[in-house]
């Protein structure tokens, strides 16, 4: 089996002085680059009508505005991960900034769909090298306890509540300037960011190995396939030919792909990291929850401006207060945690996500925001807030340096994954229940459709809630002492 070698020793014999570790400003380069990438995967929906009639895209094509983006960044993860252990992730990291931020110019300056669509792909790519090392780079910087339970709460609370933050801003800037602006935005902060990263960041001890070109290979054609596979069944359905031929690809290709990586001495993924029962659970829990939590971020946003006549702003404006609960709850993870562990604290907040999201599918067409919309938002920002720390502290936790950039590439994969997979379930039945309730008035069948939806979305936050249940408890921890180690 052919690979191709990676030095690990440097070329020339001179010690690199290593920076002064400045872990605030670290942190703060880390989060702001991740709110950048999962923004962007939202800032761009309530611009679509104005890039359509720009750039003058079909209807057909107009999708492929997210979907470009998507399968670029879900497709490439896994590899961006093994890749940041092998060559630097502080080198992948910055390299990845760079791409996303010259990805994004370029976007601005789009003249037609073909260069806005190979810059959306492009951005993906970017965000694919770039992210993985974000977690990577938190697990090194940040001993095991409470500074690393700091560190991912505030991580896991801009992944969660980064949806909500980039409807709100794609409001803004489509209301009061150009479509063209939610690219631009991500230039000076990309730029920033890069910066900031480069003089900031030691470089990470490479893991010697090799790259492992099949496994590279199916990786990335394989999760393209399953990512591709979600996106056609959520336009053409469930039974489409192409639907059916690229999941029969996607099994081929993974299946491939774990066989390839049960038998390299140095894989893309090591498989290794599944035998711990509670990551692999986690794993599946993050899948999951966030296929939940796409439910309302895809659908409500609708809702409000086809059924409420909300604007793009005044839309993205109502999620204010369930970002800002989901933020202010999860500073408070770090004392909650060594007190109670992680199983009591995934519980509760997927109890309060399956509660305020059936609570949500009860909305009707005479539903106001304070008297319908806003109490099932707090209670989704609190149990947001509780639940994805510890499930993402239980999936990086005891990973080994060398482990840490496939184990975070594939935690980002997950929610990737999980959104692509979310919204074709989701959509397939939204689309079979509004068609099923034949009342004269639109508003009412998409009403209906919207409460069938998140009726299952509910459903399956229960599920990642029982999953929950399984997981081994945890002793409490003295508040003063470090963080219960997580299974």
């Amino acid at each position: 089996m052919s690979t191709a070698s990676i030095s690990t020793t440097p070329s020339t014999g001179k010690v690199v002085p290593k920076r002064e570790p400045k872990p605030g400003l670290i942190l703060a380069t880390i989060v702001t680059c991740q709110l950048m990438l999962v923004l962007d995967a939202t800032i761009v929906n309530i611009a679509l009508p104005k890039i359509q009639t720009s750039l003058k895209f079909s209807d057909a094509n107009l999708s492929w505005v997210l979907n470009a983006y998507t399968l670029a960044f879900g497709g490439l993860l896994l590899l961006g991960g093994r890749a940041g252990d092998i060559l630097g992730r502080r080198r992948m990291f910055v390299s990845g900034v760079i791409l996303f931020t010259v990805a994004s110019f370029i976007g601005g300056l789009a003249v037609d769909s073909t260069m806005l669509l190979a810059s959306r792909a492009l951005q993906g790519v970017g965000a694919a090298m770039a992210g993985p090392s974000m977690l990577a780079l938190i697990i090194t910087t940040f001993p095991e306890g409470a500074p690393r339970v700091k560190a991912m709460s505030l991580f896991t609370a801009v992944s969660s509540a980064g949806g909500s933050v980039g409807l709100l801003l794609g409001g803004m800037l489509t209301t009061w300037g150009s479509w063209r602006l939610v690219m631009y935005i991500n230039v000076p902060i990309g730029a920033v960011a890069a910066i900031a990263a480069a003089r900031l960041l030691n470089e990470s001890p490479r893991v010697q190995g090799k790259f492992d070109i099949p496994g590279a290979i199916t990786s990335v054609t394989g999760m393209g396939s399953l990512v591709y596979g979600f996106i056609n069944a959520s336009e053409h359905g469930w039974s489409n030919p192409t639907t059916i031929g690229v999941f029969v690809a996607a099994v081929v290709l993974l299946s491939s792909f774990v066989f390839i990586e049960s038998r390299v001495d140095f894989p893309v993924f090591p498989l290794r990291l599944l035998r711990d029962s509670t990551r692999a659970r986690s794993y599946g829990s993050y899948v999951l929850l966030v296929g939940a939590m796409f439910s309302m971020f895809f659908f409500l946003p609708q809702f409000m401006q086809e059924v409420l006549a909300y604007s793009p702003m005044k839309a993205g404006l109502a999620f204010l207060p369930l970002t800002a609960t989901l933020f202010a709850v999860s500073r408070f993870i770090p004392k909650l945690l060594p007190r109670f562990g992680p199983r009591p604290l995934i519980v509760t907040g997927t109890a309060l996500i399956a509660g305020a999201l059936f609570w949500l599918s009860q909305v009707s067409i005479h539903t106001g925001f304070v008297t319908g919309l806003l109490a099932p938002f707090l209670m989704f920002g609190l149990g947001g807030g509780i639940a994805f720390s510890p499930i993402a502290l239980n999936i990086m936790n005891g990973l080994a340096p060398r482990d840490s950039g496939a184990g975070s590439g594939l935690m980002q994969a997950c929610q990737q994954i999980g959104g692509a997979l979310g919204i074709a379930v989701l959509v397939t039945i939204f689309t079979s229940s509004k068609k099923g309730s034949h009342d004269p008035n639109p508003a009412v069948n998409f009403t209906h459709g919207l409460g069938t939806g998140l009726t299952v979305g509910a459903g399956i936050a229960v599920a990642v809630c029982l999953i929950s249940l399984t997981l081994k408890p945890k002793p409490a921890a003295p508040s003063a002492g470090p963080a219960p180690v997580l299974e």
